[in-house]
């Protein structure tokens, strides 16, 4: 993983995301930013009901459990793909943001006021 100090939408230290289920790219429960994840798994998300379906629709089913992977519900906090997180923006069907969680470099991929608009954590702003 990149040595330098991760940031999140705050211009502060990138916080976990979730450990239970463990998230990210590198399974660290952060939504850190690396070269080496193409995905750009930079979002943290409150995922919802509208939102599994509508990723398992555009062929990543998030829900079902499978090998090493329990499957996710309603309610549980995930890295999403930066890009994924924008499509269902698009859709109206974005689930809520962890400011504090998600790493700045969303921004490259999200308009910052489409992130601030959904946060769950927008008393972090005053």
């Amino acid at each position: 993983m990149a040595s330098r100090i991760q940031r999140n939408l705050l211009g502060l230290p990138l916080e976990p995301c979730s450990m239970q289920p463990k998230t990210g790219f590198f399974r660290s429960g952060c939504c850190d930013a690396d070269e080496r994840d193409l995905g750009r798994h930079l979002v943290c998300a409150q995922l919802t009901a509208e939102f599994l379906a509508f990723s398992a629709s555009r062929g990543n089913d998030l829900s079902s459990p499978r090998p090493g992977f329990a499957g996710l519900a309603p309610g549980d906090r995930w890295c999403l793909c930066a890009a994924r997180w924008k499509e269902a923006y698009d859709a109206g069907v974005a689930p809520p943001v962890i400011l504090a969680a998600t790493h700045e470099e969303a921004t490259e991929v999200v308009e910052r006021t489409a992130l601030l608009a959904h946060a769950l954590d927008a008393h972090s702003l005053n």
